[in-house]
Formats: structure tokens, C-alpha cells, sequence
């Protein structure tokens, strides 16, 4: 009896577990789910952050040459995301603060396979934000089958 009732919680643990750690990525259909919820970890002190070299010019593009050293491998070369990673033009990333942003580049999440980047100069990893915020969102567009004139 006692063995049956500690198989029927952990099965419900895994179950709840499962259920709020896959989100769908948008615009990648059902078929890949990745968690976007590590973004409401950051501590209200790192959320309010700003990002000190939001005016220089270059940042953008150096931005996007960290990103495609350091990043692209996993969220594929344009952000859109993948089997190892989140879409990094999805809402949940769009939305998210800058000092949010920086926080999880800093810490990872590391049980879901992204490194802890801490060791970047902080300004490199600034620089990474910048670039992340010129991802657009995915919208959707007209999917009506286009037929040839005969």
C-alpha cells in the first residue's frame, strides 16, 4: 500500500513538473516546447537594472558577433530557436527588462543546458542584450495557399 502511494505521488509530481516547465515556442508549433519562466526568477534588483552602454553605437553589432560565437549554436543563427534552445524572439524574451536579460546571460540555466556566461566582461554581455532586444517577435502571416492562374 505504502509503495503504491509513493509511486502515485512521484508519478503526480513528474506530471506537475512536466506541465510548468514546457511552454510552446512561438511560431515553432507544439512539436518543441521550451521554459521561459526562468525569466521571473531575476530578483527585482537585477530586473530594475539598465544597461549602462545603451547609447554606443556599436553595440548592436558586436552584440551580434557574440551571439554568433556564443549563442547561435543553441538558438540557431538567427534567434529563432531550436531543439537545444528557446526562440529568443518569442514575447516572454521581447518583453523581458534588460537587467532581466543580463541577469539570466550571468547566470544561466544551467540544468537546461545554457552556461553560465559570468566570465564575458560585463560589458560584452551588455552588448548581447542589446542585440537580443533587435529580435522582432514572430508574427504570423497570411497562410492562404496561393493558387497559379492556368
Amino acid at each position: 500500500m505504502r509503495a503504491t502511494l509513493a509511486l502515485a505521488i512521484s508519478l503526480l509530481g513528474a506530471t506537475l513538473v512536466l506541465a510548468q516547465v514546457e511552454q510552446p515556442v512561438a511560431g515553432k508549433g507544439s512539436e518543441q516546447r521550451h521554459d521561459y519562466a526562468e525569466l521571473s526568477k531575476a530578483p527585482d534588483k537585477a530586473r530594475m537594472r539598465r544597461n549602462p552602454i545603451e547609447g554606443d553605437a556599436n553595440g548592436v553589432a558586436a552584440g551580434r558577433k557574440l551571439f554568433e560565437q556564443h549563442c547561435a549554436e543553441c538558438h540557431g543563427a538567427t534567434g529563432e530557436g531550436g531543439k537545444k534552445a528557446p526562440s529568443l524572439s518569442a514575447r516572454e524574451i521581447q518583453e523581458a527588462t534588460p537587467g532581466t536579460l543580463f541577469w539570466l546571460l550571468t547566470n544561466g540555466v544551467v540544468r537546461r543546458g545554457m552556461p553560465v556566461w559570468s566570465k564575458l566582461p560585463e560589458a560584452q554581455r551588455w552588448q548581447l542584450v542589446m542585440y537580443l532586444r533587435t529580435l522582432r517577435m514572430e508574427t504570423p502571416t497570411d497562410s492562404t495557399p496561393k493558387t497559379e492562374a492556368k
